[in-house]
């Protein structure tokens, strides 16, 4: 689930080790397989906003056993400097919007990862380049590759639930937490908060696993994250994004992201409703206008000339 930030990284890292100069000659020796490349792209994430260009925003989506979206984040670097922001947004924040309407954590059942894409971008106003889908197995494998995380257990976390088979028992305190236990420790929720709560944790992960991924050992775990990420998750990015990513984060900042909750309120019923003029003036702050016509396209020749 939240290791899908380090799927991203760990797997577009990897790309860089086989891709990154060949240059123009790239897209010459592949054309075959770039021939329908935009359509391809269109279909899975729908048009791209030229405000975008300096940014690559990655949806993250973390699939239960019931075929939910148990985690949603949107991940944003800048281009130029590699500086990255968080948006994590309550699996029952309820959108409408294409003639469906729901808690945005059941369309991934209804319609799959590009449903989902296409409501977050218009419930935030912004373009998603690519989207990213992990299971809860794969990602307990991945931080297990790691070698786990540490993090501090907010409080004692003690959840049973015989039909599904879930049990979580983590003490308070600073723990060494495996795949196994980060799947747990990310799936809790049955603090004084709630969601809230539990994206607050998801947040505090994330930062932690950004600063995992920047040591310097990540560089020999290369081969069996990319395995991974070949064999076992679902994205919709090509080997020429494959190629870009690569290049905005060999460039990636070593301050951790800044993170955000998608603004809102939650319902008696459970429901997360969107304060839509919040989202505006957060991502405004998020996303500052650029220059269009002084920012190359994301995912044009421009960028692969290095």
């Amino acid at each position: 689930m939240f290791v899908l930030l380090l799927l991203m990284i760990s797997a577009t890292l990897f790309a860089a080790v086989g891709i990154f100069n060949f240059g123009r000659m790239f897209y010459s020796e592949f054309s075959t397989m770039y021939e329908g490349y935009d359509e391809r792209r269109t279909a899975m994430v729908g048009e791209i906003n030229p405000k975008f260009n300096g940014y690559t925003n990655i949806l993250l989506l973390g699939i239960d056993d019931n075929a939910q979206a148990d985690t949603i984040l949107v991940l944003s670097f800048s281009n130029d400097t590699g500086k990255s922001r968080l948006i994590s947004i309550p699996r029952d924040t309820w959108v409408s919007a294409d003639s469906s309407a729901g808690r945005i954590g059941s369309l991934y059942s209804w319609g799959g990862a590009s449903l989902i894409v296409r409501h977050i971008s218009a419930l935030l106003g912004i373009s998603i380049h690519q989207y990213i889908v992990v299971d809860m197995n794969t990602f307990a494998e991945l931080i297990d590759i790691f070698g786990g995380i540490d993090i501090y257990v907010e409080e004692d976390m003690n959840y049973e639930d015989p039909e599904s088979g879930l049990e979580i028992h983590l003490g308070q305190g600073y723990q060494h937490l495996d795949g196994e236990a980060a799947q747990k420790y990310l799936r809790y929720r049955s603090d004084n908060l709630g969601d809230v709560g539990r994206v607050q944790r998801q947040q505090k992960f994330i930062k932690a696993l950004y600063s995992k991924v920047l040591q310097l050992d990540t560089i020999t775990k290369l081969p069996a994250i990319a395995d991974i990420f070949r064999n076992k998750m679902e994205t919709s990015a090509e080997i020429f994004d494959s190629a870009h990513l690569a290049n905005v984060l060999r460039r990636m900042s070593s301050d951790p992201p800044v993170t955000i909750m998608l603004p809102g309120t939650e319902t008696p019923q459970g429901i997360w409703e969107p304060n839509l003029k919040e989202i505006d003036a957060r991502i405004s702050e998020m996303f500052p206008v650029q220059d269009i016509a002084e920012i190359p396209d994301a995912y044009g020749e421009d960028e692969v000339d290095e």
